[in-house]
């Protein structure tokens, strides 16, 4: 029931996943083209590249002989173990059957003379049997390949443990790791997001981090001023 079903709908959203996650790994799944593909329907190619399925509805891209080509999730299905290119035999036209010989009749005609001669009559040749072409079913064309477009593109901002990182990648591609930012250029950042809930965590996370640090500053000026009285009395005992 699982084949039937991954044949006429496509690949699921869990067999999507499991693309994503092979993708990740470094594997190249192979998947079988389905109906709704045209006429490369039962052929194999291999998934290099999920792209974003809010751009196109033709998001998986599949390599195919030498070309890489967009489809949608209901063009592929996911190719059984061993599965092979399927090829179709060339199919043999039948072969019209000979046409009869001509039949010939010798028919004696009574004459006025004394001898009787001999009248052959050609009888028609009846038509060759009409072979008709043996209908084939219609093809659909193959899908006309669309312009792949960029790769979606994800840029992320990180509070933990006191830092604000920053990172960013581009479909399955990381453009850059997470890397330490200064809290003021994360501030900027997150006054172009008009999303007041953001906001509102961002300046708790500012209180929480200024009281800290004023916190740390008196206790570092409590030591500081420990350390000077007690070399004050050293140089006054020198």
């Amino acid at each position: 029931m699982a084949a039937a079903r991954t044949a006429d709908q496509g690949l699921s959203t869990e067999e999507l996943q499991q693309i994503r996650d092979a993708l990740a790994g470094g594997r190249k799944p192979k998947v079988l083209f389905t109906e709704a593909a045209g006429q490369i329907a039962g052929q194999l190619g291999q998934v290099v590249e999920l792209t974003d399925p809010a751009v196109s509805e033709e998001w998986v891209v599949v390599r195919f002989g030498r070309d890489e080509l967009p489809f949608s999730p209901t063009d592929l299905a996911v190719a059984p173990r061993g599965a092979t290119t399927r090829r179709v035999a060339a199919r043999s036209e039948p072969v019209p059957e000979a046409a009869p010989e001509p039949e010939f009749k010798i028919v004696r005609e009574p004459v006025p003379a004394p001898r009787e001669e001999a009248v052959v009559t050609e009888v028609d040749t009846p038509p060759a049997p009409s072979v008709d072409a043996e209908a084939k079913p219609a093809r659909r064309p193959v899908k006309a390949a669309k312009p792949k477009g960029p790769a979606g593109l994800t840029v992320t901002l990180t509070y933990a443990e006191g830092e604000w990182t920053l990172a960013a990648t581009q479909g399955t591609k990381s453009l850059a790791k997470p890397y330490v930012i200064k809290p003021a250029e994360a501030l900027k950042m997150v006054g172009l997001i008009d999303v007041p809930g953001v906001h509102e965590a961002v300046e708790q996370i500012m209180s929480v981090e200024r009281r800290e640090a004023e916190q740390q500053a008196e206790k570092l000026r409590a030591e500081l001023a420990e350390i000077e009285a007690r070399l004050a009395e050293l140089r006054d005992a020198g």
